[in-house]
C-alpha cells in the first residue's frame, strides 16, 4: 500500500474522530456552553480599585490577585460562573449572567466586602461584646432599632479602635477552608499561612488571648489562641456550617490588598435577555440557511459538499465554546456568523477556480487538483490577515469585544481547515472514484467545457 491508497481512509478517520470528539464535548449544549448576560440576563458591575497602605499603587499583579479572590468568593457560594476581566489599569469588570434579584444582591455584597483583612490582639471583654453583637445582628428582630444601631457601630468600627495594633494581614494568609473536626464532627475552619515563622511567633507571644479578625475594620470573629500555630491552624467555636463557610470566605478575601468599590451597576432582565437570545439565534439560523441555499443553487454538487463541511464547521465551533468555557454573547454570535462568511468565501474561491479549469478543457480530476492548488494562496492570505486582526483585538480588547474576537479568530481558523481539508476530502472522494463527475453537476454546462481553449485556438487561427 502507498500513500494514495491510504490517504482517503486516513482522512475519513481523522474527520470522524474530530466530529465525534466535538459532539461529545458539546453535549448537552445547554449545560456546556455558557451564555452571556446579554442573552440570559444578569448584572454587569464595574469595580474601582483604591490603593491602601499595603498597596500604594494599583498594579497589574494586584488586578490579577483581585480577580482570583472575587472568582473564588462568588464560586464558593455557587452564585454564578462570573466573567471577570481587567478594565483599564485600576478597574475590573464583573459579569454575572443568569442571576435572579436575590442572587445579584448576594453577589454584590460579596464583592463589596472583598476588602482588606487584618488581625489584631483583642481585649477579652471587647471580643465577647463584639461577638455577641455579631450574633444578634444576624437575627432581624433580635434588637430594637436604637440598640441595633449601637451594635452595628460597635462591630463596624469601635471594636477595631479598641483593639491593639495590626499584627498580621490578609496578604500573609495562604487560604482557608470550611470543614469538620475529626473528633465530634463539629464545624470549624482550617487555614494556612504564607509565613509560618511570623505567625508562629505571633501566636506564641499571645497564647490564651483572642486574635481578632477584621475585614475593612469590621469585626468578623475573635478565636482564642490555644497554642502556637505555624504553617496551618484551626479555628474552633460554636459555629454552624454556614458560619464556617462565611468565615472561610472572609479569610480568603484577605488575599486582596486593595479596597474595591462598585462604581457602575447595570442589570439586564432575564426576559429581555431571553428575547435577545431568541432573536439572535433565529438571525444566525436564517443567515446560515441562506448561505447553504446559495451554495447549492450556484455551485450544485460542490456547493452541497461545502454545506456538509459547513455543518461540521458549526459543530466544531460549538465544541470550542464548550471546551474553552468562553461565554457566548451577542458580539460572539456576530463573530461566529462573520466567520461563516469567511468559510463560504473560501469555498467560492476554490469552486470558481475549478470551473475555470474546466472551461480551459482540463479533465475533472485535473481541474480539482489545479483548482485547489491555485486558490490556496488567496484563501490562506485572506484568512491569515483576519486571524491576525482577531488575535490583536482579543489581546487588546476587553469584555464583549474579546468575545467577538474569540469567535472570529477560532471561526476563521476552523473555516480555513474545513475549506482546504474537509471540503477537499469530499470532493476527492467523488472525483477519485469517478462518481457524479458530470460537468453540469459542478456548475458548468457540457458545451462550456474547454470553451477558453477553443476561443484561444480560434484567435490564433485568425
Amino acid at each position: 500500500m502507498n500513500w494514495k491508497t491510504l490517504k482517503t481512509p486516513l482522512k475519513a478517520v481523522v474527520i470522524l474522530a474530530v466530529l465525534a470528539l466535538a459532539v461529545l464535548s458539546s453535549l448537552p449544549v445547554q449545560q456546556r456552553v455558557r451564555l452571556g448576560l446579554d442573552l440570559v440576563g444578569g448584572s454587569r458591575l464595574l469595580l474601582q480599585l483604591y490603593p491602601t497602605a499595603e498597596a500604594p499603587q494599583i498594579t497589574s499583579q494586584i488586578q490579577e490577585q483581585t480577580i482570583d479572590v472575587i472568582d473564588r468568593r462568588i464560586n464558593s457560594l455557587g452564585v454564578a460562573e462570573p466573567t471577570i476581566t481587567k478594565y483599564g489599569t485600576d478597574r475590573i469588570l464583573v459579569e454575572l449572567p443568569g442571576l435572579n434579584q436575590n442572587q445579584t444582591a448576594e453577589a454584590q455584597h460579596l464583592l463589596e466586602t472583598a476588602a482588606v483583612l487584618e488581625f489584631k490582639i483583642v481585649p477579652a471583654d471587647v471580643a465577647a461584646r463584639a461577638q455577641s453583637y455579631v450574633d444578634a445582628l444576624k437575627q432581624p428582630n433580635a434588637l430594637p432599632p436604637k440598640q441595633r444601631k449601637e451594635a452595628e457601630q460597635y462591630v463596624s468600627q469601635t471594636a477595631y479602635t479598641l483593639s491593639g495594633a495590626v499584627v498580621y494581614s490578609g496578604k500573609d494568609l495562604k487560604g482557608a477552608q470550611s470543614g469538620y473536626a475529626q473528633q465530634g464532627g463539629s464545624p470549624m475552619v482550617f487555614f494556612q499561612t504564607r509565613d509560618p515563622a511570623k505567625f508562629g511567633k505571633l501566636t506564641t507571644d499571645n497564647i490564651n488571648k483572642p486574635l481578632g479578625i477584621f475585614l475593612d475594620h469590621r469585626f468578623v470573629s475573635a478565636p482564642n489562641i490555644d497554642s502556637a500555630i505555624y504553617g496551618s491552624g484551626e479555628i474552633e467555636g460554636s459555629f454552624t456550617q454556614q458560619d464556617t463557610i462565611e468565615l472561610a470566605n472572609e479569610l480568603n478575601a484577605g488575599a486582596l490588598p486593595a479596597t474595591i468599590r462598585i462604581i457602575e451597576n447595570e442589570s439586564i432582565g432575564a426576559t429581555l435577555g431571553k428575547i435577545d437570545m431568541v432573536k439572535s439565534f433565529w438571525a444566525a439560523a436564517l443567515g446560515i440557511a441562506l448561505v447553504l441555499l446559495f451554495m447549492i443553487l450556484v455551485y450544485r454538487l460542490p456547493g452541497f459538499l461545502a454545506d456538509i463541511a459547513l455543518a461540521i464547521y458549526v459543530i466544531v465551533m460549538v465544541a470550542i465554546f464548550a471546551i474553552s468555557q468562553e461565554t457566548l454573547t451577542l458580539p460572539s454570535i456576530a463573530g461566529f456568523v462573520l466567520s461563516i462568511g469567511m468559510a463560504v468565501d473560501a469555498n467560492v474561491l476554490i469552486f470558481e477556480r475549478i470551473k475555470e479549469e474546466l472551461w480551459n478543457g482540463k479533465t475533472m480530476r485535473a481541474a480539482v487538483r489545479v483548482g485547489f492548488q491555485r486558490a490556496f494562496t488567496a484563501v490562506f492570505d485572506s484568512h491569515f490577515t483576519t486571524i491576525v486582526g482577531a488575535g490583536v483585538l482579543f489581546m487588546l480588547g476587553t469584555g464583549t469585544v474579546k468575545g467577538f474576537a474569540f469567535a472570529l479568530f477560532w471561526g476563521t481558523v476552523v473555516s480555513l481547515l474545513t475549506a482546504v481539508f474537509v471540503t477537499r476530502f469530499f470532493v476527492d472522494l467523488l472525483v477519485d472514484n469517478d462518481v457524479l463527475t458530470a460537468p453540469p453537476l459542478w456548475g458548468v454546462r457540457t458545451n462550456e467545457v474547454g470553451v477558453f481553449s477553443k476561443t484561444a485556438t480560434v484567435a490564433e487561427n485568425a
